[in-house]
């Protein structure tokens, strides 16, 4: 009665392999295609690198016409040198929290009425946090109206707020610059949708002195603090997934050879 027993059992078995190896290969395509996804990511991350290096390089260019505001991106413009021209909203600046190697303290976000129509935020510089009250309103020595010619880098706004924290514009808190919260908050009708940090980085200036000093030293606020940086771990990740591509691969041919020799064990019996 117990005769068709091996049989059940190699027939299982036959099935738990075949379902092993579909698994296998299926771990073993996906692992390969995401390695894959992390070397194109890489190659995209490099070469944006390489066009944002030689934005900062270049001259500075008129601010994008308002028609062309729809088509504006990262890819193409961040990082970018402009001039604009216009007068100050002096009354609907807004401050938003920034850590920078000065320490911490807020960035004074003024719109800008352009000559040409429409608004568009400018981030004036940063001032330590002892300071807030003075620049709620503009800043001293500034007026409403005030014409000004300026220069600075294009950046895309950062819209949700800061890491954990929510932008909350009924209490005029601002965690990162969120071009189109802050715009409806202050009534701007035609904001651009991205802001300007006004200044040209210098590559070659030396390093700040150290936060308690400089924040005492003005002058307020304090332009050009921008840092150019990008997370560029692509090839960790990449290697990582090829790497487990290729423990998938290993772990399936020990397996058949595992399964092979027991097999092969059976039969000798």
């Amino acid at each position: 009665m117990h005769a068709p027993e091996p049989q059940r059992t190699r027939a299982h078995s036959n099935l738990t392999m075949a379902v092993l190896a579909l698994a296998g290969i299926a771990l073993f395509v996906v692992f390969c295609a995401l390695g894959w996804w992390q070397v194109e990511r890489r190659t995209w991350k490099l070469a944006l690198m390489e066009r944002v290096e030689q934005r900062l390089h270049a001259a500075p260019v008129p601010l994008p016409a308002r028609a062309q505001w729809p088509g504006v991106d990262a890819a193409g413009f961040e990082y970018q040198p402009v001039q604009a021209e216009g007068r100050w909203l002096a009354s609907k600046t807004v401050l938003t929290q920034a850590t920078t190697a000065l320490g911490a303290g807020f960035w004074v976000m003024t719109p800008l009425q352009l000559d040409g129509g429409g608004q568009v935020l400018v981030n004036r510089g940063f001032i330590p946090q002892a300071q807030r009250a003075q620049w709620a309103a503009g800043g001293p020595g500034m007026q409403e109206g005030e014409a000004v010619q300026l220069q600075g880098l294009l950046r895309m706004s950062e819209p949700g707020g800061g890491f954990l924290r929510r932008n909350d514009p009924g209490a005029q808190r601002w965690h990162s610059r969120d071009v189109a919260a802050i715009a409806q908050a202050q009534g701007l009708d035609a904001a651009a949708p991205f802001f300007i940090d006004a200044g040209i980085p210098d590559a070659n200036a030396p390093a700040p002195m150290d936060a308690e000093t400089s924040t005492t030293a003005g002058p307020w606020p304090r332009p050009g603090l921008t840092v150019v940086r990008f997370h560029n771990s692509h090839l960790v990740y990449a290697i990582t997934w090829f790497g487990l591509a290729v423990m998938v691969a290993a772990a399936a041919a020990y397996v058949a050879r595992y399964e092979l020799r027991l097999r092969a064990t059976l039969r000798s019996r």
